[in-house]
Parts: C-alpha cells; structure tokens; sequence
C-alpha cells in the first residue's frame, strides 16, 4: 500500500467516514475527537490555513496572476517591466509596470536576477553565509534546497513548498498552503528530517526560512545553514527545474478545481517523479534509485 493510501484510510478512520460515500473533506473547528492541527495534518495543509478568512480576488486579478505564473515559469528573470510588456501583447490591456509589480509580490515572486527569486525579504533576521562557492556535491544527503512556487486554482490559487536533495534530485516533502505565513514550510522542513539530516540547507532569505523557528529546527540537528546572497540567484536550479516540470507537466494541464484536487494531483506527480521517472541527468536513472542506494 503506497502512501498516499495509507494516508487516505488513516483519513477515513480518523473522520469516522463511510468508504462507499462520496465527501467533501473539510477542517471542523468544533470536533469532537480530532484538533485542528490533527485534521490539518491528516489533509496535508497548514495550520494557518484552517484560520486563514481568504481576502477576495477579481476574476480579473486572477486571470493575470495565472498569465504571470506562466511568463515567469518561461522566463524567470523577467521583472515587473518586461511582465508588463508581455502581459500587454497578451490582453492588449494597458497593464502598467505596478500593477505587474503588485500581482508578483502578492504571488511570492520577483525575477531571478539580480536578487533571490521567490520568498519575501526579511532585514531582521541572521544572516549565514554562503557555504557552496565551489562545492562538489557528491553525495546525497550532502546539500538539501527549498523553495516555494505558486499553484493555481479554478477561482484561486495556492503556495507549494519543496524540499529536495541536490545531488538525486529526490522531493524529500512538499507542502500546500493558501498563505505565505512560515508554518507549511516549517512542517515541510520537519517532514523532510523525519527522512534523513543533511550536511547543508540552502536557501534564500526570504521570511519563511529566516523565521527563528525554522533557523532553530536545523541548528537543532546540527545541520549547516547556507544562504544565497546578491549574485548567489542560480543556486537553486534544480529546484527551478522541478518547478517548471511540476507546471507544465501537472498544474497546467490539470486546472485543479480546488485544493484537495491539488494536493492528490501533486501528491501523485512527486511519487511518479521520484520513483518512475528517469532523468538524463541520473544517467537515466530515477531520483529514489540514487537517493537510496547510497
């Protein structure tokens, strides 16, 4: 029994549902026997999300964020200006640079270079440095990146975190939230160590990994914390990879109705890419072949 429907009968046991029914899962505050972080956990979202009242988006708004998702997928060094530049040719809308700039930010997003790609800044937090200046990385285990994408929806969209191991390319967790609030990561941080503990984390400085509690989680286990910096944006490649074939290969071509949809389709695409599909960069082989057999 894989995963996913173990988890699905761990789901039904836990809610009291009937198999045969038809039902549509969904957070109850007042529940008898589960908390909330319980039924958060068992769904796959984060806590926040059960609490989280969604500000309203015009079909509008929304229509353009799904065009910006996809130029930045095909072009993530464009910034607000070129967005805007091609969003007019598309819509043949006098869309100006800050309204561009606006829908980017509310998306999580912001061009490649000359900056760290997706998370929002965070001046306060520590700062570590940069730990991979002619790395070899040669093992797996050795450096592990996160990263965070944006995932639409019909009538709305979500924020997907990753975790993955560079040197196998193996997705070690993955978590979905409709806010860009720190908790998904962090359950996603403590997912991937529930697997292995690398030498290195890498990632930006955005808020959601700069946070004191996700600082503290690596720290905790010993692990060493690596930060891109200015001139530091293409570090994250193999995950940008993994973003542009979770896109064109599941989101696009799924248009999830809602975000249990989402979180089934995306939890089947990770099994595939991990387990079936073969990389040329693998030597053709799959990431968990790699992964496990060191």
């Amino acid at each position: 029994m894989n995963s996913l429907k173990k988890k699905w009968v761990t789901i039904v046991n836990e809610f009291n549902l009937k198999p045969g029914n038809i039902v549509k899962l969904h957070i109850e505050k007042l529940h008898n026997q589960l908390s909330v972080e319980r039924q958060c956990e068992l769904l796959g979202i984060s806590r926040a999300s059960a609490y989280y009242q969604p500000v309203p988006v015009s079909a509008e708004d929304l229509d353009l964020m799904n065009r910006i998702d996809k130029i930045h997928t095909d072009h993530p060094y464009y910034g607000a200006r070129r967005i805007s530049a091609q969003l007019i040719r598309e819509t043949h809308q006098n869309i100006g640079r800050k309204r561009a700039g606006t829908l980017m930010e509310q998306m999580g997003i912001a061009a490649i270079y000359p900056k760290p790609r997706l998370s929002l800044g965070n001046k306060n937090h520590q700062v570590f440095p940069y730990l991979l200046t002619n790395v070899r990385i040669l093992r797996p285990n050795q450096v592990w990146g996160a990263d965070i994408t944006y995932i639409k929806l019909k009538g709305g969209y979500l924020y997907l975190v990753a975790f993955m191991d560079w040197y196998s390319r193996f997705v070690l967790s993955f978590k979905l939230s409709n806010t860009l609030s720190t908790d998904f990561c962090l359950d996603a941080a403590r997912e991937s160590l529930n697997l292995n503990i690398p030498e290195i984390i890498n990632f930006d400085q955005g808020v959601q990994f700069t946070d004191k509690e996700m600082i503290y989680i690596w720290q905790s286990n010993q692990v060493n914390i690596s930060m891109d910096h200015r001139g530091r944006c293409f570090d994250n490649i193999f995950i940008e990879r993994l973003w542009r074939s979770v896109k064109y290969d599941e989101v696009y071509i799924k248009d999830y109705q809602s975000g249990r949809e989402a979180y089934d389709g995306l939890s089947a695409y990770f099994h595939k890419y991990n387990y079936t599909r073969l990389h040329e960069s693998l030597d053709y082989q799959t990431p968990a072949e790699v992964y496990f057999k060191h």
